[in-house]
């Protein structure tokens, strides 16, 4: 009779949110989580300062109060400011800091299923979460340890049969692919989630795959590329992933159809890797202006100039960007409403943004098999958030063999939209 109500207990346990947790004290709990966090930025860019001398990374007081809905109630939120001088080179816009704990606009807390990958991917043991929750919601009714090790163990099996997952009635027209990589506490070597994420008929993305293997290694990549064929995937009309990766020379080989894509901040990266200081700056713009042109011509044009620009002094830099001239430019061949969406890995680089700084200072999952887990758990979390591309319907277009110059549908025969329309 005990082992029955331990486990009716355990399974209430489970389903426990976080709003349920919420008690007296999460409003001093929060705002202590939220000051600690804001020090840690400002103080991560202390030695930053401008032509004056002054930090350009500094706090600036607290915003108007709102109120932050949660099971036991409203709670009122009183997030502190961070006044960031400092210029993205890239965009040469101002960048923001935005709180991992309370986005921007936030109205809900969120659920356990969300924060818990999150706080295991950022170094936390199974025995951490019940001290952690407590402190952090005023309450001693968390999640006990064992219903966590539950949890993991459950989202392993989840991994697992999303892995087995038949792909015969779902259409990536489009996918990105990226290797992750994070450290493992029980481990030496590093874990390495290969991961893509796919572009669907209707413009919706979602999570294809993610497994364990080695970033470099086209072998590894084609037993994740063999596999999804295996289960009924069909080639995808283009790839878009950094040129570093094992995976270009597996997809020539498992789906040699599809087109290939580098992604530009890598490359733009990468150059820079090889240009002094000095010359960055310009570099960067004048690769900005290949990267944004009008249309492949002016691209052409705009790379041809980079190259006699700086091909003289410094030709490995150059050398990276004509190597991989019909890759970078490969996206002006789809519609141009598309192309802010085909230029970059973006949907994984930002997925895995937070994991990657914070793994850095901390212990990381405790297995590989339980870090691709919460791997997959931050996706599945993070893809309801994922925005659909500019313009969803033309992406059915693209793979109906519809043709497009300078962005702009030149042939839509009516077979073809006859296709479209079935």
């Amino acid at each position: 009779m005990l082992r029955v109500h331990v486990e009716e207990v355990a399974g209430a346990e489970l389903a426990t949110t976080l709003d349920e947790l919420v008690a007296e004290g999460a409003r001093r709990m929060l705002a202590a989580a939220l000051e600690a966090e804001v020090d840690a930025y400002v103080s991560a860019f202390t030695e930053e300062r401008d032509e004056h001398g002054h930090r350009v990374v500094v706090r600036n007081g607290h915003a108007v109060p709102r109120s932050l809905v949660t099971g036991a109630g409203p709670v009122e939120v009183r997030a502190p400011r961070v006044d960031d001088r400092r210029v993205d080179e890239e965009t040469g816009e101002r960048i923001r800091f935005r709180s991992s704990i309370l986005p921007p606009w936030a109205r809900k807390s969120p659920k356990v299923a969300e924060v818990l990958p999150l706080m295991y991917l950022h170094g936390m043991s199974s025995g951490d979460f019940v001290p952690a929750l407590e402190e952090f919601f005023g309450s001693a009714a968390g999640l006990s340890a064992s219903v966590i090790t539950r949890l993991t163990t459950d989202w392993q099996r989840e991994r697992d049969q999303f892995a087995h997952r038949s792909l015969k009635d779902v259409d990536y027209v489009y996918v990105y692919a990226d290797g992750i990589h994070f450290n493992v506490r029980l481990e030496e070597a590093r874990l390495c989630a290969l991961v893509i994420v796919g572009v669907r008929s209707d413009g919706t993305k979602e999570l294809v795959s993610i497994s364990d293997g080695h970033r470099e290694s086209t072998e590894s990549w084609a037993d994740v590329l063999r596999g999804l064929k295996r289960r009924g995937m069909t080639a995808p009309v283009l790839a878009v992933g950094d040129g570093a990766l094992g995976f270009w020379g597996a997809l020539s080989e498992v789906f040699p159809e599809t087109a290939h894509q580098r992604c530009w901040v890598h490359k733009m990266a990468n150059v820079m890797n090889a240009l002094p200081k000095s010359t960055q700056p310009a570099a960067r713009a004048a690769l900005c202006e290949v990267r944004d042109a009008e249309d492949r011509e002016h691209a052409e044009r705009a790379l041809d100039q980079f190259v006699k620009d700086y091909e003289a002094k410094w030709p490995k830099a150059t050398e990276k960007i004509e190597k991989d001239r019909e890759e970078l430019l490969a996206f002006y061949a789809f519609p141009a409403e598309h192309w802010i969406h085909l230029k970059t890995t973006n949907p994984i680089e930002s997925t895995f943004a937070t994991v990657r700084l914070r793994t850095k200072v901390t212990k990381g999952p405790g297995s590989r098999a339980a870090g691709l887990a919460m791997a997959y758990k931050l996706i599945e979390s993070a893809q309801t958030r994922w925005r659909a591309l500019n313009a969803p319907n033309l992406v059915a277009l693209v793979r109906a063999g519809v043709k497009f110059e300078k962005g702009v549908m030149v042939e839509r025969s009516e077979e073809l939209s006859e296709e479209v329309a079935a």
